[in-house]
């Protein structure tokens, strides 16, 4: 695939959640991704049915091999892989790695300049690094899923968006690459520990500055931009859809009152806090007038910092995003396009998930002999 890491090989260790996130975003730009599963057993079932199918859009722009890696010739296989790839990618509980053989010191014995990327929730070492959890787990204890919610009532999960993906995924991505970039000058690679509660602490580092300077509270729903403050909040509109305003600087807020008729003079205390749940009270009254539609009519496209809440039905159709592509169809299911972009080297549409099944030809194609891999398909181990 065409791209700005066209060149870069790279082998992903099957799994769910930030790897196979980080694993597409690099595949999006270039990269040739080939992803290890592992080798079922005849009847086993796959606890994950979205696995190997079109549905699999964080499996996209990459081939899968199926290996047997509880036998010797399967670890082999796969070292003889390592030897020619640049970087490894694996989101397995601390240690399991190690279990199979596979573990940093051998790997990077056979390729001293490999950058194995680890991705956990709790990271490689500390005091829970062995125990069990899932996205919202990671961000409670960054201290982010605090700040989030509305004041009456308990901590809003924000999906798996700043753990998974966010915390875990792109922070996995940009590490490997700045290791890719250190061994191809030193010639040395390395490991890189991507912890999810490490990176949703990192996407707070605003949150956290603020609130040292005195400028953010630990109580929700009163703050600039967790629902607490008039201009940064979402509004119900007549016909029960939502629009969101983000009108923070005041020539902003400026142009929202004066397009959406706010009139009344309270509306003019923007940063006056202590009168900040009247004036919540006072747009949302003002929103409850006119449909969603309505109101991007009025205010849509102008300084006003205003848009409509769609769902993931209307945000493909959504004029902005189709003139951009933002959003691609792969195989009839509609998922997002490769991003950031790129002026000389443009990501291509992404091809959708190969399934399992062709790990003879991954194998040559990355350079191990006919032989050898002949006596791994009699094997089974492929």
């Amino acid at each position: 695939m065409p791209g700005p890491l066209q060149g870069v090989k790279i082998i992903e260790m099957v799994g769910i959640g930030p790897c196979p996130f980080a694993a597409m975003m690099l595949a999006d730009m270039g990269a040739e991704v080939i992803r290890i599963d592992r080798k079922s057993a005849p009847g086993e079932g796959n606890p994950y049915p979205t696995l190997g199918t079109r549905y699999d859009v964080m499996a996209r722009g990459r081939r899968t091999l199926a290996l047997d890696l509880k036998q010797a010739a399967g670890r082999e296989a796969l070292l003889q892989l390592v030897e020619r790839a640049d970087v490894l990618l694996e989101g397995y509980r601390p240690g399991v790695m190690e279990r199979l053989g596979l573990g940093p010191d051998i790997l990077l014995a056979r390729n001293p300049k490999l950058v194995m990327g680890r991705v956990t929730g709790w990271g490689q070492d500390g005091p829970l690094a062995y125990a069990a959890g899932h996205d919202i787990n990671y961000v409670a204890l960054s201290g982010m899923l605090h700040a989030m919610g509305r004041k009456d009532g308990p901590p809003a999960p924000p999906l798996n968006l700043v753990g998974d993906f966010g915390g875990g995924g792109m922070l996995l991505a940009f590490g490997v690459l700045c290791a890719v970039l250190e061994a191809r000058q030193s010639g040395k690679g390395q490991v890189v520990d991507a912890a999810m509660t490490d990176g949703a602490a990192l996407l707070g580092a605003m949150m956290y500055g603020l609130r040292a300077h005195g400028m953010w509270g630990d109580r929700r729903e009163t703050n600039m931009l967790d629902g607490g403050a008039p201009f940064y909040d979402t509004y119900a509109c007549l016909d029960g859809k939502f629009v969101a305003v983000g009108a923070i600087e005041p020539q902003f807020y400026a142009r929202l009152l004066e397009l959406a008729g706010a009139d009344d003079p309270d509306f003019r205390q923007q940063w006056r806090q202590d009168r900040w749940p009247e004036l919540k009270g006072k747009f949302a009254a003002l929103f409850a007038t006119r449909t969603r539609d309505a109101w991007c009519r009025l205010l849509e496209g102008s300084d006003a910092c205003f848009a409509p809440v769609l769902d993931m039905a209307e945000a493909p159709r959504h004029p902005h995003n189709a003139a951009r592509a933002t959003f691609v169809e792969v195989e009839g299911v509609t998922q997002p396009a490769p991003a950031p972009r790129f002026s000389r080297t443009p990501a291509a549409v992404p091809a959708a998930v190969v399934p399992a099944g062709e790990g003879a030809a991954i194998l040559a194609d990355w350079g191990l002999e006919r032989a050898a891999i002949e006596a791994l398909r009699e094997g089974q181990v492929i």
